[in-house]
């Protein structure tokens, strides 16, 4: 199935056709001017790389400048690490064994004490 959707910028207009099916990716035509298609043509050449994978590139670059990564700290990056050390010698449990945990608790009822009078 093909989808049109005609977009607006602040200085030009363009379609973007994408193609709606099972791939893992979506196929978008879009128009470029010919200084800027002319330049990706020599970063594709000098690169050896796609029109896709530049394009990709950017989009990444564009995303994360924009909106941001998170990068995490030393110490969450060594607790990561520990983490997948640990989940590498097979000490985890499953969610399965978690809810059974939580669901059947440990404590042993205690017998009640008298309580003190306060008079």
């Amino acid at each position: 199935m093909l989808e049109e959707r005609l977009c607006f910028s602040r200085t030009k207009s363009y379609i973007i056709r994408s193609q709606l099916s099972m791939r893992t990716t979506e196929t978008l035509t879009i128009s470029l001017p010919p200084a800027m298609a002319k330049q990706m043509e020599r970063v594709q050449k000098e690169e050896n790389r796609t029109r896709s994978e530049l394009l990709r590139e950017a989009w990444r670059q564009y995303f994360d400048s924009r909106y941001g990564a998170y990068t995490p700290t030393k110490t969450e990056l060594t607790s990561i690490r520990k983490g997948r050390a640990a989940i590498n010698r097979g000490e985890f449990v499953t969610l399965e064994q978690a809810f059974h945990e939580l669901d059947n608790p440990r404590r042993k009822a205690s017998a009640k004490s008298p309580r003190k009078s306060s008079r």
